[in-house]
């Protein structure tokens, strides 16, 4: 095994490894049609998308809407808190 092969091994688990998810979670307070432009404004799913999340979100009690680092997900977890929908980085 080359030192080249094992740097790109390395690096893809590190990647791996910060990978996060942006949580939303069910709640009484906000329509579909709130967290479906929600998730479409901040997160850019197409409309199509953002209608499964939330169907799931409904059913399920919650749902995992986007995955990246930290730092990508800090902004978009903001923002929909400051719509009033539940979200969480796990």
């Amino acid at each position: 095994m080359g030192a080249t092969e094992v740097a790109e091994r390395v690096e893809t688990v590190e990647t791996l490894i910060e990978q996060l998810d942006l949580v939303v979670y069910n709640d009484d307070v906000n329509s579909f049609d709130h967290v479906i432009e929600s998730l479409v404004k901040v997160c850019r799913h197409d409309s199509i998308q953002a209608e499964q999340c939330t169907h799931i979100i409904h059913y399920k009690g919650k749902c995992q809407v986007k995955r990246g680092t930290f730092t990508k997900l800090e902004p978009m977890c903001t923002a929909l808190l400051d719509r009033g929908i539940s979200a969480v980085i796990e």
